[in-house]
């Protein structure tokens, strides 16, 4: 019975190719889109998952408050890991974790590799699997270090007989490689090419011992018996008990399984993060599925007058209800096992550009049990789904109304395949508002006035011995005739930086102590960044012997009170400071910050760590970068050049909603493409049901384009209710997306009135080619009978 079953199918398949293309394609595209999204989804959801004891790890975040506003920080003092793992009985192990970036020098390689000073703990915290070497070794030096197999392939060419070998790093110091460990997957937090031991980076950096300093990260394993709030409670206590700063900085656990997905925390308490985009995307893979399968029951059900008549004779003929219900589904079954080959293929051309998209490497692991068992899955269900409608109604049609060419009663089907167009475009429309509404959003950020001029800046690291040539370099740089200015700063323009509180000045309330950032710029820093002073003077030259000299921003200066802030002392501890300029606020950190954060700027740049170089407008940037890297080569030859444009880190910032905006995109284009092919179905069954009305108005003088008209407007309808339904609803959803980011737009009238004259335009012309055929027929063929 099961062979006769699949010959049916395949006939009925064969005899409507149209068809059968149509509902192919539509569920190739739908199974192709929702499987790429389901990698993307199980690759964030599987993030340090490698780790076998990814449960029991906890970073240690501090909240710190001043004066009432939270601030939540991985930073934590150098003294906390080891005092946690001795003091607090629920906690098995603890290290530190300090990520730099060193250039290394093997032979005649050298490249730079970003890495981490950690403790011993992290080894067995993360069961770090050795090629070569063993923990053993490496605890007995605390001058070695351990590299990752990549890392030895890329300098020795093997990852064998590594141990014992010297590495250079900075040029300066020396060690020796005392192991090999395996890579690490691409979907983990922590990433690093090597680890060196904290001990010896301690080793010249008193500041590590003060309990008020916040300048490493810590990480611990809790027992597997461990009571997590006991725990917790005890790591509450901690910082406050070895301070005098009365409990306003506290340490917290943040869970490894949290790290990536939930890492925003708002006045110090978890909010949410890329889990949002995560559960969002999720949910418009399982959309996008559903729509294709209601393709399947639009189309199938639009040819049903096609099928009467075969389903009639085989009920004559002694067919059963349930034998036609399990044919109708063998049909959607094998529609679906071929749209699903169909989807493996596009998925294996497309998955290199998918990848290119989201920054991953992910792969249809076709020979994973989870990756086939999920097929299975989707195949089952798009069967179901798909199958379940057009068999239940094509199986209901009665032989008799059949033979004496009665109309089967249509009326419930029609309001039911209505309702499944209205949702595909309801959904369509929703998601071409969230896309346009999402690219305003990211567009208004970027524009913002963020306080300087990041357009031609371009900022370049620091390292070896360029300080000491820096008026060299400098004036080099300048005679070049491309370069307008030049400055010096402690820390990148656009991040935190450092910061710290316990600044005072004179009317300042005694329980006011705001968190204060500060910069150690020298004179050159503010004009090559054209921030604007607005109040006071810019340094002169070298720092002022006689008195230290500071620049303060507006929102600083306006918490010293009332009239001029040049010329006013601000004191911490024992050191006074001078205003002599107060400059506008300049956006740092969070790019979607409302909050006026308040900087000080000293003439101090003996550790800056950053040249900036404002190059000239007009002037080619390759041309420009060229230029400079040739003199930084020439007055730093022992290290390559490491440079970035800050416009390029800036726009950088928003990796993660240009992720969200081109997914939104590409699954609207889509959606669309989907729906339309649904729209086209029912343009295709509509005409089919009003041939001969089409042909008595012709025969009676009505033009083909009265008769377009007439049909269009019914497609018009369901378009408009769809606009409708999804005008509310998407209003609601991205309102409270947009509530997430204290920067944010209004949403306007505009954004869904273009959404909708798009759907209008694009259901005119699904159907226009139905219409139009159905008007220029001969009435003659149209009204012959049988």
């Amino acid at each position: 019975m099961l062979k006769n079953y699949l010959k049916t199918a395949f006939r009925s398949l064969l005899k409507n190719k149209g068809f059968s293309v149509l509902n192919i394609f539509g569920l190739a595209i739908g199974i192709t889109c929702a499987s790429l999204i389901f990698l993307w989804v199980e690759d964030e959801l599987n993030y340090d998952k490698s780790f076998p004891n990814r449960d029991t790890v906890y970073k240690v975040l501090t909240n710190q408050d001043y004066n009432g506003d939270i601030y939540t920080f991985d930073a934590t003092p150098g003294q906390l890991a080891p005092t946690l793992k001795s003091d607090i009985p629920g906690i098995a192990h603890a290290t530190h974790f300090n990520g730099e970036n060193h250039l290394f020098a093997i032979n005649d390689k050298v490249l730079y590799k970003y890495g981490a000073y950690v403790d011993d703990d992290f080894y067995t915290m993360f069961s770090l699997q050795f090629v070569e070497g063993n923990l053993k070794n490496v605890a007995s030096d605390i001058n070695g270090i351990v590299i990752t197999q990549k890392t030895a392939q890329q300098f020795f060419n093997t990852d064998k007989n590594v141990v014992g070998k010297t590495v250079k790093i900075d040029n300066d110091k020396y060690y020796k490689i005392t192991g090999v460990i395996t890579d690490l997957p691409e979907n983990v937090s922590l990433k690093y090419s090597w680890l060196a031991s904290f001990k010896a980076y301690q080793k010249d950096k008193e500041y590590l011992k003060f309990w008020s300093n916040n300048s490493t990260s810590t990480i611990v394993q809790l027992d597997k018996n461990a009571n997590f709030d006991l725990v917790s409670k005890e790591v509450k206590k901690m910082i406050p008990a070895h301070t005098d700063n009365n409990g306003r900085t506290y340490g917290i656990l943040h869970a490894m399984k949290n790290w990536r997905l939930r890492d925003h925390f708002e006045d110090g308490v978890q909010i949410g993060g890329r889990i949002d985009n995560v559960r969002l995307f999720f949910i418009i893979a399982c959309i996008i599925l559903i729509i294709a399968c209601i393709n399947f029951m639009n189309l199938s059900t639009a040819r049903s007058s096609q099928r009467a008549n075969e389903i009639g004779v085989r009920k004559v003929l002694g067919s059963k209800r349930s034998y036609l219900i399990v044919q109708f589904f063998l049909e959607a079954f094998t529609i679906t096992i071929l749209a699903t080959v169909i989807s493996m293929l596009l998925l294996m051309l497309l998955l290199p550009q998918f990848n290119q998209l989201v920054n991953k490497q992910l792969s249809l692991g076709l020979t994973q049990p989870t990756h086939l068992m999920s097929l299975f899955s989707i195949i089952l269900f798009c069967s179901l789904l798909a199958g379940f409608y057009p068999a239940l109604y094509l199986s209901s049609f009665q032989p008799v109304k059949i033979f004496k060419g009665l109309k089967h009663k249509k009326g419930g089907a029609n309001f039911i395949r209505n309702g499944l167009v209205v949702s595909q475009f309801a959904v369509s429309i929703s998601l071409i508002i969230a896309t346009i509404i999402i690219y305003s959003q990211i567009n208004y950020v970027k524009n913002r006035d963020v306080g300087y001029n990041k357009s031609n800046l371009i900022a370049i690291n620091v390292r070896g011995d360029i300080l000491k040539n820096y008026d060299a370099v400098k004036h080099e740089m300048l005679n070049t005739g491309l370069i307008e200015n030049i400055g010096l700063n402690s820390y990148n323009v656009m991040h935190g930086g450092y910061n710290g509180s316990g600044f005072g000045w004179e009317g300042k309330p005694e329980k006011f102590d705001p968190l204060i950032s500060f910069r150690f710029i020298d004179s050159g820093f503010i004009p090559t960044a054209e921030m604007t002073i607005i109040d006071g003077h810019n340094f002169y030259g070298k720092p002022n012997k006689e008195k230290t000299e500071v620049i303060i921003t507006s929102s600083l200066a306006n918490m010293m009170g009332s009239g001029s802030a040049v010329g006013k002392l601000i004191r911490r501890g024992d050191e006074a400071y001078e205003v002599i300029g107060v400059v506008n606020d300049f956006l740092f950190g969070s790019m979607y910050s409302q909050k006026k954060e308040p900087v000080i700027f000293f003439n101090n740049a003996d550790n800056a760590e950053y040249i900036y170089a404002r190059i000239k407008e007009n002037t080619p940037l390759d041309k420009a970068v060229a230029s400079l890297s040739t003199i930084m080569k020439k007055n730093n030859p022992a290290f390559p050049v490491q440079y970035s444009f800050v416009e390029d880190t800036f726009n950088a910032k928003f990796r993660n909603e240009k992720l969200v905006e081109k997914l939104s995109q590409w699954f609207a284009v889509l959606t669309v493409i989907i729906s339309c092919l649904g729209l086209f179905g029912l343009a295709a069954y509509m005409t089919e049901q009003r041939t001969k009305e089409i042909g008595v108005r012709k025969v009676l003088g009505a033009s083909v384009s009265s008769i377009v008209n007439l049909l269009s407007k019914d497609f018009l309808k369901l378009v408009f209710t769809a606009i409708i339904i999804a005008t509310p609803l998407t209003w609601w959803e991205m309102s409270k997306w947009l509530q997430g980011y204290a920067y944010h737009i209004d949403i306007h009238w505009w954004m869904f009135a273009l959404a909708g004259l798009s759907a209008v335009l694009i259901a005119i012309l699904t159907v226009s080619y139905q219409s139009i055929k159905a008007a220029i027929t001969n009435p003659a063929k149209s009204l012959r009978t049988e």
